[in-house]
């Protein structure tokens, strides 16, 4: 069999897989590179299966027919091999109808001036058969338009050679085998038809479609072994950048081999140049990362973590997966971090919110003790009041004027506290709401004592102020007269008939320290342990039967402390109690440091 038999067979299987290629693009070809690609294998089909024929052809006439079917695929080859490369490296949108028109210009001209050669002879000079191989080779003499047509392939071919090397030097790792593959699968055709042109062995057999068989052999195992067809490396690289999570690939020995561009934003230390070092290297600076890391199994638990200490820094869901091949086996682990930074922040809200009103629902349960424990007692003046009129009126017909104004001023009396309460109670609408104010401790401390005067006349009870007017304090006032009522009100309870209570003023630093002392029984050690401690303290009786203790001395503690103050007491059981609270001074008394602080007021009336 002669040689050129052996050369045709090989060129038919060329031709066959290149057919076989263009079929698997056609069946992927919802992907535009799978389009092109599949257009190109196509027409090169024409090249390698004209010019099996051409090499067995005995006659001049019929190497010219083949000649034609073959430029069918030598015009219209690099076109599309240049846009299946611009598909494949990402520059989609230069792939328009008008430039791709352009670019069929140059074919179509040469496609012409090709089939007409005979007319002007400017694509070949000269046709002649040379026999020296031991079968009939065409022997051609190149023109000037057969240069154009050199000069046009071989641009496009250097350009998409540029693009694919340019594309090679970004890539990932695991891409840069198919786009190794892409790269030597183009070379073939090309650099055989390059010796063929530069007339190194001086041999008219054309070499260029016997690239096509290396072609088609890394073709073949590029689009079984690496999906060539599917999606192109760059287009994976599009959807890995554009995730939103942190995503960083290390392999089973822990070397980082892949990070996208938000993992890059959150690890400081992730660079180009860190690609290939150990986890240890890139994430020193993120401990509870590499902890993650290097944990024996993966688990499918995620992990809330801080990358940093700054209580202000970002928080991420962190979760550990293993990397495996088509095959099932581990190849690799991949690190993935969600920021959870809004969720985090609106569960802590939730919480806050949460515990907001709870602490909302204990205050209106203290408030409403407040009100019981303010109003309770006026209550029992009038109600005692009421009981002396009624026995006055059946024993004779005397004068009860003086009986009647006091209870006109005890209801005048307890009318303004319930307004002021109620006026409180509407400021404190969204929880305890602080509004201090310049207050003079003098005029706070009379208000009081003669709100109380009644019940301590009862138990024969003197009252004494040693504070002088111009003492100013900055506080709220309505807690601030809570907190003195309250106080004077438990003495009251716990003082025997007779007994003495006093209030002084003492200035200690920046805060007014206000003493209510009182010649009582005292407390017991049992009591001084839960008083001011205890949430709900136990309730005790007072030295007329009164009941309550605890409750109103817990509230003044709250008060107290949002005036930027503090409470305390001193007392011996049988000798009486001395109850201590300190408030801010006003500002234009810090400078005065010679105020008089002790001038007597008695209430003896």
């Amino acid at each position: 069999m002669n040689p050129n038999m052996y050369l045709s067979a090989l060129l038919m299987a060329a031709t066959c897989c290149t057919l076989m290629l263009a079929y698997l693009s056609y069946k992927r070809r919802s992907s535009p590179i799978a389009i092109s690609y599949g257009l190109g294998m196509l027409v090169s089909s024409f090249y390698t299966f004209g010019y099996g024929f051409e090499i067995i052809s005995q006659q001049l006439d019929h190497i010219r027919f083949w000649l034609r079917i073959e430029y069918v695929g030598i015009l219209l080859g690099p076109v599309f091999y240049f846009l299946m490369v611009l598909h494949y490296t990402g520059r989609e949108s230069w792939v328009r109808t008008r430039n791709v028109l352009l670019l069929l210009l140059v074919p179509s001209f040469t496609f012409i001036t090709h089939n007409t050669n005979e007319w002007h002879h400017l694509f070949y000079t000269n046709m002649t058969i040379d026999t020296s191989w031991g079968f009939p080779l065409v022997s051609l003499e190149k023109g000037p338009l057969f240069s154009v047509h050199v000069v046009f392939s071989y641009t496009l071919f250097f350009i998409s050679v540029f693009f694919l090397v340019q594309m090679l030097l970004r890539a990932t790792p695991p891409m840069k085998k198919q786009i190794i593959f892409m790269i030597i699968g183009s070379c073939g055709p090309f650099m055989f038809s390059l010796i063929y042109l530069s007339n190194i062995f001086h041999s008219p057999l054309d070499f260029s479609p016997f690239g096509f068989v290396i072609s088609g052999i890394f073709y073949t195992w590029g689009v079984f072994q690496f999906n060539l067809l599917r999606l192109a490396p760059l287009a994976y690289q599009k959807v890995f950048e554009s995730i939103q999570d942190a995503v960083i690939v290390f392999d089973l020995d822990h070397v980082l081999t892949s990070y996208n561009r938000s993992a890059r934003r959150i690890i400081e230390s992730l660079h180009p140049k860190g690609l290939g070092q150990h986890a240890s290297q890139v994430l020193v600076q993120y401990p509870q990362l590499l902890a993650k890391l290097l944990e024996q199994e993966p688990l499918n638990d995620v992990r809330k973590i801080q990358l940093s200490n700054d209580p202000s820094s970002r928080t991420y869901n962190v979760h550990l997966s293993l990397v495996q091949h088509q095959s099932g086996k581990p190849i690799g682990k991949m690190l993935l971090l969600n920021d959870v930074t809004e969720a985090v922040q609106a569960e802590k809200k939730l919480r806050d919110n949460a515990q907001q009103l709870s602490e909302l629902n204990t205050f209106k349960d203290r408030m409403f003790n407040v009100v019981a424990h303010d109003i309770r007692d006026p209550v029992a003046v009038l109600v005692n009041l009421m009981d002396l009129l009624e026995e006055e009126i059946q024993e004779s017909n005397a004068d009860h004027e003086e009986i009647i104004h006091e209870m006109k001023h005890q209801i005048h009396n307890t009318f303004a506290l319930v307004e002021g309460l109620l006026e409180w109670f509407r400021s404190q609408g969204g929880g305890q709401v602080f509004h201090p104010v310049e207050r003079d401790l003098h005029y706070s401390v009379e208000a009081s004592i003669r709100l109380l005067r009644v019940r301590s006349e009862n138990k024969h009870i003197q009252m004494v102020s040693n504070i002088s007017p111009g003492v100013c304090v900055y506080a709220d006032k309505e807690m601030l007269d809570l907190i003195l009522r309250n106080l004077l009100s438990n003495s009251i309870k716990f003082t025997n008939p007779g007994g003495q209570i006093t209030l002084n003023a003492e200035r200690k630093d920046q805060h007014i320290v206000v003493s209510v002392s009182d010649t009582g029984e005292g407390i017991t050690d049992e009591q001084a342990r839960s008083l001011l401690q205890d949430e709900y303290p136990v309730s005790a009786t007072g030295t007329a039967g009164e009941r309550g203790i605890g409750f109103g001395l817990n509230l003044c503690r709250e008060f107290v402390r949002l005036n930027g103050g503090e409470i305390w007491f001193d007392s011996r059981p049988s000798q009486g109690s001395n109850f201590y609270f300190s408030v801010p001074l006003a500002p234009q008394s810090n400078a005065n440091e010679s105020s008089p602080y002790s001038v007597q007021v008695e209430d003896n009336t």
